[in-house]
């Protein structure tokens, strides 16, 4: 999840509490979706609250559209200083983009694959994925999995690699314009650039993702990605009503073409990140524990994202093993999954992204991750 995966740093300066907020509230979210997704527990949950398991199966998945709208926000803001980008300058962000998505994913990835060729004897979930093998386990190093028609390992997992293709298409599209006003000098590349996004967000919003045949390709998903672009860049007109109405109209359209959940969320989200006072990206001067709390959990939501479903298969297995049917036992289980992913997304954090991302630990997570696969192949025999 790229808004998961951007530092402090990268936000722009003083307005970041509200992005926390909505990075916070999606990550409970997606982990409580996977539950009610993938089951056992929430199919036992089910007997007692089937309107709420619903909801969390139908429209949990919505949290994806606030990741995506919050990171192409956090995108545009990262890249307002970087005129005059090219290749050069570009390809060694893509590779570190690439070092902070797969460090802590590589890591998580062994730790799913194990889990899950552990409790496989015992319990026979119908989420659980098969036995990887070495050419799967390189296409997710390479996050190639789902291009290449091959079974994830985790839940989620494919949003890694969205969110990469999706940098990489507005570092290309940045690239292309810079190299386009160079031979066209009446023309200001900030202009044209944006220009740029908003045609590719619109297209993406009215016709790639009503093509579910695409939604393996970043482009299905340039539409809420796109609107956080231009939700930041109305942040920053001069005119920002000119903005808002652009921002209002491509919604309505997209709604009017095709009435979705998913495009509703997006543009509600993004017209929040355009016209929201700037007190409300601000933390107080004195910040209580709701703020910290809420700052440490976006803080640490993609470690959580990715070591969610690992924690999710172990408690699983225990509530099975010992109340199969008891709906306060699976219903106390589902908390404590999501808890439990809280706490080990925390030491994942700890462990990957507040270390140092190169390729020297690229290579250990690599070698990690392999070796866990051999391990898991050596278990099923």
């Amino acid at each position: 999840m790229s808004t998961l995966a951007l530092s402090t740093e990268q936000r722009p300066s003083g307005r970041s509490f509200l992005l926390d907020q909505l990075k916070a509230f999606a990550c409970l979210l997606i982990v409580l979706h996977h539950l009610a997704f993938y089951g056992p527990m929430s199919d036992v949950v089910f007997l007692a609250w089937p309107r709420l398991i619903n909801e969390l199966y139908d429209h949990g998945r919505l949290a994806v559209q606030v990741f995506l709208v919050c990171s192409g926000f956090l995108t545009a803001a990262s890249l307002q200083k970087k005129s005059g980008l090219d290749w050069r300058q570009a390809l060694p962000m893509v590779g570190h983009r690439y070092l902070r998505l797969v460090i802590p994913y590589l890591v998580a990835l062994s730790a799913t694959v194990l889990v899950t060729e552990w409790i496989r004897p015992e319990f026979n979930f119908a989420s659980l994925s098969a036995t990887p093998d070495a050419w799967q386990a390189l296409a997710h190093v390479f996050l190639m999995e789902h291009l290449l028609g091959m079974e994830s390992l985790s839940a989620g997992v494919w949003y890694v690699a969205i969110d990469l293709q999706l940098y990489l298409i507005v570092l290309t599209s940045f690239v292309l314009v810079n190299r386009f006003v160079a031979r066209h000098t009446s023309l200001r590349a900030n202009r044209v650039l944006w220009q740029v996004w908003l045609v590719l967000t619109l297209v993406s919003l009215v016709r790639w993702s009503l093509k579910d045949d695409l939604d393996i390709y970043g482009l299905y998903y340039f539409g809420a990605y796109g609107l956080g672009l231009l939700a930041f860049r109305a942040r920053q007109s001069r005119i920002p009503l000119k903005g808002w109405l652009i921002l209002t109209l491509m919604g309505l359209l997209a709604l009017w073409v095709d009435p979705r959940w998913r495009v509703t969320t997006a543009w509600g989200v993004a017209l929040l990140l355009a016209a929201a006072p700037e007190r409300w990206f601000a933390l107080p001067a004195v910040p209580g524990l709701w703020h910290k709390g809420v700052q440490r959990l976006s803080r640490i939501s993609y470690s959580v994202f990715m070591i969610h479903y690992a924690v999710s298969l172990l408690v699983s297995a225990v509530v099975t093993a010992h109340w199969p049917e008891s709906v306060l036992a699976n219903a106390l289980g589902m908390l404590m999954a999501v808890l439990g992913a809280v706490l080990a997304g925390a030491g994942l954090y700890r462990l990957t992204e507040q270390s140092p991302q190169d390729w020297r630990h690229w290579g250990l997570g690599v070698g990690m991750f392999m070796a866990s696969v051999a391990l898991a192949m050596k278990m099923s025999d």
